[in-house]
């Protein structure tokens, strides 16, 4: 977790790290930190290619951002854990992972057709989750 909010700027390069190894994703297991050099596989998953991550808000006592699972709001369904898509200079954008309705899948979040774009001044922390498998949309 990154909780330094005097400079957004290391948010935001641990999500630039994140993005790139997402977009390069490798099945090597490395240090156990947001911004370790490879997205690994684990006991139950043979290879990454997402690090999902929860994101905090500034200013409202480290509250946990919750976005609805779906785009059209026909369910009342949050979820607090993400995958980093793009990024614009301050600006990122991020997919809603939901839990895995499949409980029998080592996978535990499936891509859902939510997405949002958050200027990072407004993050003050982030909490980067165990690396996993995520079918594209």
């Amino acid at each position: 977790m990154n909780n330094d909010c005097s400079n957004e700027n290391h948010i935001a390069e641990i999500l630039k790290v994140i993005l790139m190894l997402q977009q390069n994703a490798c099945p090597e297991n490395c240090l156990d930190s947001c911004d370790r050099p490879a997205l690994g596989g684990g006991v139950n998953c043979i290879v990454c290619n997402t690090r999902p991550i929860s994101l905090y808000l500034r200013g409202c006592c480290g509250n946990q951002l919750l976005m609805p699972t779906t785009k059209d709001n026909t369910t009342d369904e949050t979820s607090g854990v993400f995958k980093i898509e793009k990024m614009d200079g301050n600006c990122a954008t991020f997919r809603v992972l939901a839990p895995n309705p499949d409980t029998s899948s080592p996978y535990p979040y499936v891509s859902t057709n939510s997405v949002f774009t958050i200027c990072l001044s407004c993050i003050c922390m982030i909490r980067c989750l165990s690396d996993t498998y995520i079918e594209c949309i």
